[in-house]
């Protein structure tokens, strides 16, 4: 999965750079006055704004609940592994108390 991403990825960068010299050496013309080119450019700035104060959104959350000890999120997964703990402790002495008397009914 992780080799088909990274395929992807340069794909991708490649494409645009393509696209890119294709521009500088007057192979693609756009013509900056179509009016569908308008529309595609701002709606293309739009969803990576979107995506942008997204990636500012996390980075900002994260830095402000990093100041405090654990993050609920964190203090949740703690206790669950106690509460894991616990429950494996309580099986393997339930286990040995059975395995100490093999004749016994149940």
């Amino acid at each position: 999965m992780r080799r088909r991403n990274l395929f992807l990825w340069a794909a991708f960068v490649l494409a645009l750079i393509a696209i890119e010299l294709a521009l500088v050496t007057r192979v693609l013309r756009f013509d900056l006055t179509n009016f569908y080119f308008i529309v595609v450019a701002i709606a293309a700035i739009g969803i990576l704004a979107i995506i942008g104060a997204v990636f500012i959104g996390i980075f900002l959350t994260t830095r402000i609940l990093s100041s405090q000890k654990f993050t609920p999120f964190e203090r949740e997964m703690l206790e669950m592994r106690e509460d894991v703990k616990r429950l494996t402790a309580k099986v393997e002495e339930l286990g040995d108390t059975l395995a100490g008397n093999p004749g016994r009914e149940r």
